[in-house]
């Protein structure tokens, strides 16, 4: 039994001195400007960092900068022409003319699909007085919570429907 008591001793007494050669091995992390480091020979201008670990995540390299524009041709900024990149694909005519009919048969489907949405919300709104259901008769306070909630379904509704509006226009 001593025996047992003894070997589990040591166990944790080994452990222990590990988890503290561990720490100890974490305890002294320097900042050389925007390098970390437990080593600062040879560096000057190194600060010891009080308090937890530090873990340092790469980041992606940057991308390669875009190739400077063109001077801007003189003259208004509404006269100036705005041209896709040299990279961008070029589709011929035709092409274009059925993706762009293809945009606006999606948007208009999309505004009577809000137009109808918003009719059905107008309907159970009822000028802000929408019939109450379940236990909205005992508790008042749920009522004007769903009839807020309702409004603001309404508000985002009609501010969608302005969006694809001016999409719309836009295509036009």
């Amino acid at each position: 039994m001593k025996a047992a008591f003894l070997s589990i001793s040591l166990v944790a007494v080994a452990a222990g001195v590990l988890a503290a050669g561990a720490a100890q091995a974490q305890d002294r992390i320097y900042r050389c400007g925007n390098e970390y480091t437990n080593q600062t020979k040879g560096r000057s201008g190194c600060k010891l960092v009080e308090g937890g670990n530090v873990t340092v995540v790469r980041g992606t390299a940057p991308a390669a900068a875009a190739p400077a524009a063109p001077p801007a041709a003189a003259g208004t900024p509404s006269q100036r022409v705005v041209s896709a990149p040299a990279s961008a694909p070029r589709i011929d005519t035709p092409e274009q003319r059925a993706r762009d009919a293809d945009a606006k048969a999606i948007l208009e489907q999309e505004l009577r699909r809000a137009e109808m949405r918003h009719a059905e919300l107008l309907k159970d709104y009822n000028s802000g007085e929408p019939d109450k259901i379940g236990g909205e008769a005992r508790n008042h306070q749920k009522y004007l919570d769903r009839v807020a909630e309702m409004k603001l379904a309404i508000d985002r509704n009609q501010s969608d429907i302005d969006g694809i509006r001016r999409e719309l226009a836009r295509l036009k």
